[in-house]
């Protein structure tokens, strides 16, 4: 699948079969994330693989809109350094989360990301340490719809170009 492809026919997947990731396919998305790009190449991230159910379930009680993590074949919690100190930090753990959920659509593998809003409940269930911060968890599985992954674009889904480019100035 090429790029643009991937990034026109992705979806957001919040629904997961009971199923295992081969190792193989978890490697290959976290090592996309690991692959992104960052500011001044401070790669200022990492990453926690979640497989366990019990803790994705835990966690997925973290943000009124995370419950999919509790269905999961893999979480993986974007970890960074103080996202207040310098604002680069979200864009780059952004262009990783982007990254892996590409890797993931082109093996066949559904995703979507989670608001993290219970920052200290989350550190208490993964263990990390405090000079690390999480607001975004990525879930990843395959889809209980596999439909979704070749559907095609919804119509009126997306704003036009002309509706959100401004060329030269407002």
């Amino acid at each position: 699948m090429n790029v643009s492809d991937a990034i026109r026919l992705k979806r957001a997947i919040r629904k997961f079969q009971d199923k295992a990731l081969p190792d193989e396919v978890v490697h290959a998305i976290l090592n996309a994330g690991r692959r992104s790009q960052s500011s001044k190449n401070e790669q200022g991230w990492q990453f926690i693989a979640i497989r366990d159910k019990s803790i994705l379930k835990a966690l997925s009680e973290c943000g009124q809109w995370a419950g999919h993590l509790a269905g999961a074949a893999l979480g993986v919690a974007i970890l960074t350094p103080d996202p207040t100190v310098k604002f680069q930090i979200m864009f780059d753990a952004g262009q990783a989360a982007a990254f892996m959920q590409l890797a993931a659509w082109e093996l066949g593998v559904g995703s979507v990301p989670a608001s993290i809003y219970e920052a200290e409940r989350a550190r208490e269930i993964l263990k990390f340490p405090s000079e690390w911060h999480l607001r975004i968890a990525l879930s990843f599985g395959y889809p209980a719809d596999e439909e979704k992954l070749s559907a095609a674009p919804k119509k009126g889904g997306r704003r036009s170009l002309e509706e959100i480019v401004h060329w030269e100035h407002w």
